[in-house]
């Protein structure tokens, strides 16, 4: 199927690492000319080049904390400058959630919860915000959201009210952007094979002699029983931000291998 993406012009964030970068390389790979960005520049820039040589693709590296929205409306600027315009946007950066995190209601305190709202909610607004005029004014855009099956999961006041969150700015923007022509999504990975997890199971494994395929194996809960590869949610990314895709907005897409037991609809 061509995704019909040749010479389309995104910007991703969190695209130094994990599913942003695996994003940007899907995107890239199609013809698209893409913008990364993230706060560290070093890994951000290396990222950039490692993805230009691997797919022949224009890809820019924009240093840029989402938490400011001022560095959010530079990044815009940049990207529409450097790229001549926008028609996608993959907000992808989060900081990451920590397993063993306090859970429970006494420890779940109003700063851990404004942490974790602050990058992955805020920041996605900031830069929805700051790309939607350009989309509309085109007619034509794709905004794809990635959250976590933690919105379907009571395991933490603080991940589920972040992820829940960003479901929620997505179906606003879908029903207010969907008559310019500008589709919006959610894509909700669970437990996914990103250099984060690589490296911690390779730490786990020099420690206790089991081999990393073991320790991995361990994690499969999902009903496909193996732990989906960073590359496979980009697909589903992917096909997100192109035109095919226009039948789907303000829904969310689960990507992480299937939950056994309950049924959604």
């Amino acid at each position: 199927m061509d995704l019909q993406l040749k010479g389309k012009r995104a910007i991703v964030t969190g695209g130094s690492k994990g599913i942003g970068r695996a994003v940007a390389r899907g995107l890239a790979a199609e013809g698209v000319d893409v913008v990364i960005a993230a706060r560290s520049a070093e890994p951000l820039a290396a990222a950039a080049e490692a993805i230009a040589a691997e797919t022949g693709g224009r890809v820019l590296a924009v240093p840029t904390d989402t938490g400011d929205d001022g560095q959010v409306r530079a990044l815009v600027a940049r990207a529409v400058a450097e790229l001549g315009g926008i028609d996608i946007l993959v907000n992808s950066a989060a900081t990451p959630w920590s397993a063993g995190s306090p859970a429970d209601l006494a420890a779940t305190s109003d700063e851990l919860v404004r942490r974790e709202v602050e990058i992955k909610v805020l920041g996605y607004l900031r830069t929805a915000r700051a790309v939607a005029p350009h989309l509309v004014a085109q007619g034509w855009g794709r905004i794809i959201n990635i959250s976590g099956l933690g919105a379907r999961q009571a395991n933490s006041i603080a991940q589920t009210v972040r992820n829940v969150g960003v479901s929620a700015l997505t179906k606003n923007l879908a029903d207010e952007l969907g008559p310019h022509g500008v589709n919006v999504t959610v894509v909700h990975p669970g437990r996914t094979r990103t250099e984060r997890l690589t490296d911690r199971l390779a730490a786990r494994s020099a420690e206790t002699g089991v081999p990393v395929a073991d320790l991995e194996a361990e994690l499969a809960t999902n009903s496909l029983r193996r732990v989906v590869d960073a590359s496979e949610v980009a697909d589903v990314v992917t096909f997100l931000a192109s035109p095919r895709s226009v039948a789907i907005t303000g829904d969310a897409i689960a990507a992480g291998g299937g939950v056994p037991g309950p049924v959604y609809y």
